[in-house]
């Protein structure tokens, strides 16, 4: 097992730094073309950090024949994105992550409410054999794909309505576009190799320690494919971008939620939703349930903090990823 544990965290090593130099330089394609940094956290940003999860998900349905895997990995992800929104209150002294006042961030929550409940109804369909297919592709996957499209045009148009767009400013004159699209691909090529390797340490790692598939799909392969989007969040905290966290983790979760629609279509042995344990449901709905709470947070905007730590939105949002955490733990003995 010492050589298993060596192989994961060498998958955290290079997903996490390879992660934080995509963001770096995913910053500076967005001051070379003129880009806001809304636009950047909400959907290129969220795109790019989210590479592992797209690797990972198609190696473990491809080449690993893992679909546990998979689907633990992207709703497991989007528990965590919305688990690290409350764990930076912690960090974030300045004042409040839900003091935002962009109101993008609430469209964002809700779209991705409509995702994970959609993906929720279809894992209870799936589990008592119920589900529309088009060949071996589910009916959702469709919905997921046209859900996705409509998030991005929506935040697209309010983005144009929005007269202070904040454009990051070039740190490397010098650098060309070319040089700057170079590297990019460079580091992109290092998560992508940690990435695909990732569903296969992590199936070991299951079997050595009498783990559950699902279980290590939604916690330790979540958060380790989740170290782009926590190391740029915290990155874009330290240099006062809070809307770019923000976005960037929300973003995050509405493109996994599409990677299950590309999951699906290539896993062939029918509709994916409809061969994975049904634990993932209580995933699907606490994603759905912290997404509500932060919403209710840019709302309400709580002005204190719980014994001067964090205030009670971000208190919530962990105590919901513990619960989850505990359930599957606890009642899939044989996922």
């Amino acid at each position: 097992m010492t050589r298993v544990w060596l192989e994961f965290f060498a998958c955290v090593a290079a997903i996490g730094l390879g992660g934080y130099q995509l963001a770096r330089y995913a910053d500076l394609i967005a001051a070379k073309w003129r880009l806001s940094r809304n636009w950047i956290g909400l959907v290129l940003m969220a795109t790019v950090t989210s590479l592992p999860e797209l690797v990972t998900g198609a190696s473990s349905v491809v080449l690993a024949d893992a679909p546990d895997i998979a689907v633990g990995n992207v709703l497991g992800a989007c528990v965590f994105n919305l688990f690290v929104l409350g764990a930076v209150d912690l960090a974030f002294r300045s004042g409040s992550v839900f003091h935002s006042p962009n109101r993008g961030h609430v469209l964002t929550a809700a779209f991705a409410i409509l995702m994970f409940a959609l993906v929720g109804f279809n894992l209870m369909l799936g589990d008592r054999g119920i589900g529309l297919a088009i060949g071996h592709v589910g009916l959702y996957s469709v919905l997921i794909v046209a859900l996705y499209a409509g998030a991005v045009r929506a935040l697209y148009r309010f983005e144009r309505a929005t007269p202070d767009r904040s454009i990051p400013q070039d740190t490397r004159p010098a650098m060309t576009r070319r040089q700057v699209m170079t590297r990019y691909a460079g580091w992109a090529a290092l998560v992508f190799a940690g990435a695909i390797w990732l569903p296969f340490v992590a199936e070991r790692l299951a079997d050595g320690m009498g783990w559950t598939r699902t279980f290590v799909g939604t916690l330790f392969v979540a958060v380790v494919t989740t170290l782009p989007e926590t190391v740029t969040t915290l990155s874009a905290l330290r240099m006062g971008a809070v809307d770019l966290a923000i976005g960037n983790l929300l973003g995050s979760s509405l493109f996994n939620v599409l990677i299950l629609a590309l999951d699906d279509l290539l896993f062939l042995r029918g509709p994916l939703l409809s061969h994975v344990s049904p634990l993932h449901v209580f995933s699907t709905f606490s994603a759905a349930a912290m997404a509500a709470v932060a919403i209710a947070g840019w709302v309400v905007r709580p002005p204190g903090r719980v014994l001067r730590l964090a205030g009670w939105v971000s208190l919530l949002l962990i105590a919901l990823y513990l619960a989850n955490a505990m359930v599957l733990l606890l009642h899939g003995p044989n996922g």
